[in-house]
């Protein structure tokens, strides 16, 4: 996530988008989108996106020289949020 890159769910309210934030909720991802006290640096997130490949279930990729695998479930782990289908959108 990226600071100022999140979910403003008034906004969505507004635009009659009540739905996606249902779904949101539903999956329990709610707060990691709405949540403007986390984030990260920019560079280190495009980079990351740039050398990012999946391959059977195993998210890899490389930031400042260090090399990052997670599955589905420690990333959720990580992120604090459910990963229980997650392996679905993959």
């Amino acid at each position: 996530m990226v600071r100022g890159k999140i979910v403003k769910a008034g906004y969505f309210r507004e635009q009659g988008l009540e739905v996606f934030l249902n779904k949101l909720k539903a999956q329990g991802w709610f707060e990691l989108f709405t949540n403007t006290s986390m984030g990260c640096s920019q560079p280190d997130v495009a980079e990351f996106y740039a050398n990012v490949s999946v391959s059977e279930g195993l998210l890899s990729s490389t930031v400042n020289t260090v090399l990052i695998e997670v599955d589905a479930r420690a990333l959720g782990v990580i992120l604090g949020v459910p990963a229980i289908g997650f392996d679905l959108y993959i």
